[in-house]
C-alpha cells in the first residue's frame, strides 16, 4: 500500500463538519488506496458531505454517518482486517455499500460478511452508486431507532445467503440453522409490515441473485400466509425459499446479470442449477427431503415442459407449486438497473397467461398477494 493518508472533505480536525454542510448527509469514505479514495469522494462531494480515510490509516471517525462507502480489494487479507476493526463504527451507519471490483461470488459473499448492506460489483459506476444512496435517512425514523430494526431482518437474511454461496464456492460449513432462522426473521417482518414493505425494502439494497433470493423468499411467504398455511409448512417454505438458487453459486456472475438475452449456451449453464444446489445439499442431515426436492424442481411445470426433469402433473408437489409461482413473479418484478421494474400487475397477467404449467388455482389465490398486499 501506499503512505497513509486521509482525506478529510469537508471535516476540519476536532471541528467536525462545518455548520454550512450540515444539513447534507454525511458520507464517509473508506479505501485501500489514495487513488480509490479521490475517485469515491470525487463522485460524492457535491450532493453529500464527505469525509475519507485510507484503511491503513489510523481509524478517526467521530461523527456518525449516514451512509459509509467502501472500495478496496477484498481478496486482501490485510484489507479485511482493516475493515474488521472498524466493525463497531460500521454497524452504526444506516448504509454500508461496498465497491466490489473483482466481481465474484467469493468478494460479493466477503462483503455481507464484513457488514455490508449493498454490494455494487465491477467497474465503479456514479450512477448506480448515487442511486444506493439516493434513498434517504428519514429523521424521525432513525432517531427513533425503528431504520435499523426495520432492515435487520434484510441484513440477516443477506449474510445467510452469503454464507451459503461461500460454501458452495469455498467447501466451507453451510450454516443450515442460521439461514432458517434468516427466514423466519422474513416472516415476522413480513407479518408485521405486509409484502409491499419487504419487496422495496430488498430493491433499495440489492442487485442481481441476493435480491432475486430476498424476493422470492418474501413473496413465498406471503403467499402462504395468504393460504393460511401452518407454522411447520411456513417453515419449509421460506427454507425451500432461501436454498431454491444455491445452485447459481456455481454460475458465472457474468452469465447472472448479463443484461439482455442469454444466448443457447448460457442459458444452458443457468439451467443446470437445480441440479448443482441438490447435488450440494442432498448429504447435509439437516436439509429434508421436501427441500431437497423444492431446490431440484422449482423449474418444473405442470405440463412436463420444465427442467431438470421434465415432471409434470402430481409429480409436483404443493411446495413446489407455491415456490414455482413465487420464484416467477420474484423474477419479473427484480429491479435491475438496465431495464425498467415490471409493475406488479402486468407480472401478475404473466402469471395468469402461462396456462396448463401453473396450478390455476394457485394462481387465482395468489391475486391477492401480487396486487394488494
Amino acid at each position: 500500500m501506499q503512505n497513509a493518508r486521509t482525506i478529510t472533505r469537508p471535516v476540519k480536525g476536532d471541528e467536525g463538519i462545518r455548520a454550512t454542510d450540515a444539513a447534507r448527509p454525511f458520507v464517509h469514505v473508506l479505501a485501500d488506496s489514495s487513488d480509490k479514495l479521490a475517485g469515491v469522494c470525487s463522485i460524492l462531494e457535491q450532493q453529500f458531505t464527505v469525509a475519507g480515510e485510507r484503511l491503513d490509516a489510523e481509524a478517526k471517525l467521530s461523527q456518525v454517518p449516514f451512509a459509509i462507502v467502501i472500495r478496496a480489494e477484498l481478496r486482501d487479507t490485510g484489507t479485511i482486517a482493516a475493515i474488521k476493526k472498524r466493525a463497531a463504527k460500521l454497524a452504526k451507519a444506516t448504509k454500508r455499500i461496498f465497491l466490489v471490483e473483482h466481481s465474484s461470488h467469493t468478494t460479493i459473499s466477503q462483503a455481507y460478511a464484513l457488514g455490508a448492506t449493498f454490494v455494487l460489483p465491477g467497474t465503479i459506476n456514479k450512477i448506480k452508486l448515487l442511486a444506493a444512496l439516493a434513498d434517504p435517512a428519514e429523521p424521525s425514523s432513525a432517531s427513533s431507532g425503528n431504520t435499523p430494526q426495520r432492515d435487520n431482518a434484510v441484513e440477516t437474511a443477506a449474510t445467510a445467503i452469503a454464507s451459503m454461496f461461500t460454501a458452495v464456492t469455498l467447501g466451507a460449513p453451510l450454516d443450515v440453522d442460521g439461514t432458517k432462522e434468516a427466514g423466519r426473521q422474513i416472516a415476522d417482518r413480513i407479518t408485521e409490515h405486509g409484502l409491499s414493505e419487504w419487496l422495496t425494502t430488498v430493491r433499495r439494497h440489492h442487485e442481481g441473485t441476493y435480491q432475486h433470493c430476498l424476493l422470492v423468499t418474501g413473496v413465498a411467504i406471503d403467499f402462504g400466509l395468504s393460504l393460511g398455511v401452518g407454522r411447520t409448512d411456513l417453515e419449509r417454505l421460506y427454507t425451500a425459499a432461501m436454498f431454491h438458487d444455491i445452485g447459481k453459486a456455481q454460475i458465472p456472475l457474468a452469465i447472472l446479470d448479463k443484461p439482455g438475452r442469454l444466448d443457447a449456451d448460457e442459458r444452458a449453464m443457468i439451467e443446470t442449477h437445480p441440479t448443482a444446489g441438490y447435488e450440494f445439499l442432498k448429504d447435509h442431515q439437516k436439509i429434508s427431503p421436501e427441500i431437497l426436492d423444492a431446490v431440484r424442481h422449482h423449474h418444473e411445470y405442470l405440463d412436463g415442459s420444465g427442467y431438470p426433469d421434465a415432471l409434470c402433473g402430481e409429480n409436483i408437489n404443493d411446495i413446489v407449486r407455491i415456490l414455482t409461482i413465487s420464484d416467477i413473479f420474484a423474477a419479473l418484478i427484480e429491479h435491475r438497473h438496465y431495464k425498467p421494474t415490471m409493475p406488479r400487475n402486468e407480472a401478475y397477467n404473466i402469471l395468469c397467461g402461462m396456462s396448463g404449467k401453473l396450478e390455476k388455482a394457485l394462481v387465482t389465490s395468489f391475486k391477492e398477494v401480487a396486487l394488494t398486499r
